[in-house]
Parts: structure tokens; C-alpha cells; sequence
């Protein structure tokens, strides 16, 4: 007969826990809490009074043009650096996996980019395609190709894909790598024996097989996407130019300080959370389903 084991309770548990505790409240709870009221006030642009206008800050942002173009070149943006830093880091990394002699300075040196602040990053994107001192920029007009990214929209645009892309390049880099060195060798070794090639072993042994770091990977480069891109966008086009590359976290930045509108700002960054967990909900419930484990 078994007999249920109780253990004495303890306090040590919770005081391990209380400092994440705290941080959460204070750099979570607490600001969320504080954009979400806001976004129901409409202020001076002295903070000295205020009003409660309810939904009228979300009817605003609804019905300006300037903040539904903003959506599209988000998602675009969100889209083409996540395809991109993803897509890359993989190749990376199998190209990687597959190297015997020198493989753990290789693979450091792949790693370093991800220690770069993102305005670093921006900012030495900014000077390679820089269209007077850049040296990125003489190579493409050798080639006969016109760069301004400073007067050219869809270039613009480009830039910070790129400057996106490769900061978190090695992040995905890490994944993957660990996910490829997970894989049985036996697998691999058999397909070999059975005559399968390099790409069909890829497709149908090691990428399912990766399909859980793919998973969480998406979900990473989605909210950084969204989030944690500001950096790199205004070290390199600081939303220009004529708003060409003013995304949803650039423009909450642009209205609240610039513009000083704090009622549309606030109501703009609960938008933006709201849709970030949107997201995140409908690829756990979704794609999910075509990770195997």
C-alpha cells in the first residue's frame, strides 16, 4: 500500500522567487497598467491636466490613414526579417554542423553579432550604406545601381530588413545549431545507406526533426519583430523617409515624444501588445499542431 508523501512547506521557495517577482511588477505590471489607463486620457502637451474620453483615442488611430499604413509595413517588415534571419541561420547551421576541424571558433565567431546593441547595429548598417562615405554603397553604384536610402522608400526599407536580420541571425544560430547537434547520427547514417542524399535527408529526416526549434524560434522573431527593433530603426532611418519606414513601435515612439500626443501613444502600444499576443496565441494553437516532438 503506497502512502501519499507530504512535505513540509517552506519559505525559501517564495523568497527565490520574490525578486523576479518584483521585476515583473515593476517593468511589466506596472507600465502596462499605466499605457492602458492613459490610453482613455487625452493630455496637454505639459502633462498639467487631463480627460477621460473612454475609446476615443482607439476611434482616432482607426480612422488615420497614416496608422493603417503602418500595419502593413509592420507585418511586411515582421515577415521579411523573421524569413530571413531564419532562413539564413539555418543554412548556417547545417554548413556549420558539418564542420570537423576548427568548428567552436567558427561557430564563436557567428555568435559575437548577437552581442551588438541594436543601435550599434543600425548604426554601422547606416555607415556601410551611408550613399556619400558608405563603402556597401560605392560597391552597388559600381554596379550601376542608384542607393539613397535616405530619399528611396522601398530602400529604406531594405536597410533595416538587413540590419533586422543580421543582429538576430545569431540568436536563431544558436538553436539550430544545438537542435542539429540533438539529431541521432544514426538517422542520418542510415538514410546515407538507403541512398538518400544530402537534401532529401535534410527535408525529410533533419528539418521535421527541428520543427520544435522552428516553432519557438517563430514565435521569438515575431515579438522582435515588433518589439525590440526600434533601436536599429532609428539609428538608421529614424522612420523616414516620408514615414517610409515608420513601424508600429517607432510610431508609438514618434507620436508620444514627438508629437507629444500621450493619449494616441498609450493607445497605440496597448494595440501593439494586444496584437503581439494575438499572435503568439494563433501560432501556439495553429502551427503547433505541425510540430513533431
Amino acid at each position: 500500500m503506497l502512502k501519499p508523501v507530504h512535505f513540509k512547506s517552506s519559505i525559501l521557495p517564495y523568497l527565490l522567487v520574490f525578486p523576479q517577482i518584483i521585476i515583473t511588477l515593476v517593468f511589466f505590471i506596472w507600465p502596462a497598467s499605466q499605457a492602458l489607463y492613459q490610453s482613455f486620457l487625452v493630455e496637454d502637451a505639459f502633462g498639467l491636466s487631463s480627460e477621460f474620453v473612454w475609446l476615443d483615442n482607439f476611434t482616432a488611430l482607426f480612422s488615420d490613414p497614416d496608422y493603417l499604413n503602418s500595419f502593413l509595413r509592420t507585418f511586411f517588415f515582421s515577415m521579411a526579417t523573421a524569413s530571413l534571419s531564419m532562413g539564413f541561420s539555418l543554412m548556417l547551421a547545417v554548413k556549420t554542423d558539418r564542420v570537423i576541424r576548427f568548428a567552436t571558433p567558427y561557430r564563436a565567431l557567428l555568435i559575437w553579432p548577437y552581442a551588438v546593441a541594436p543601435v550599434v547595429a543600425g548604426t554601422l548598417w547606416m555607415f556601410m550604406f551611408d550613399p556619400t562615405l558608405g563603402l556597401a554603397a560605392w560597391w552597388l553604384k559600381t554596379a550601376g545601381i542608384s542607393w539613397n536610402h535616405r530619399m528611396n522608400g522601398n530602400q529604406a526599407m531594405l536597410l533595416i530588413i538587413f540590419a533586422a536580420s543580421w543582429k538576430q541571425i545569431s540568436y536563431n544560430f544558436l538553436f539550430f545549431i544545438a537542435g542539429l547537434q540533438a539529431i541521432p547520427k544514426s538517422l542520418i547514417e542510415a538514410a546515407a545507406i538507403d541512398g538518400a542524399g544530402r537534401t532529401r535527408q535534410f527535408w525529410s529526416i533533419v528539418f521535421p526533426l527541428l520543427s520544435p526549434t522552428t516553432f519557438f524560434l517563430l514565435v521569438v522573431n515575431v515579438v522582435y519583430t515588433f518589439f525590440d527593433t526600434f533601436g536599429i530603426v532609428h539609428a538608421v532611418t529614424k522612420g523616414g523617409p516620408a514615414g517610409a519606414t515608420k513601424i508600429l513601435v517607432y510610431k508609438v515612439y514618434n507620436d508620444g515624444f514627438i508629437g507629444l500626443d500621450l493619449g494616441g501613444s498609450a493607445a497605440q502600444s496597448v494595440i501593439l501588445m494586444i496584437i503581439v499576443i494575438a499572435l503568439t496565441i494563433i501560432q501556439f494553437k495553429y502551427i503547433e499542431r505541425r510540430v513533431e516532438y
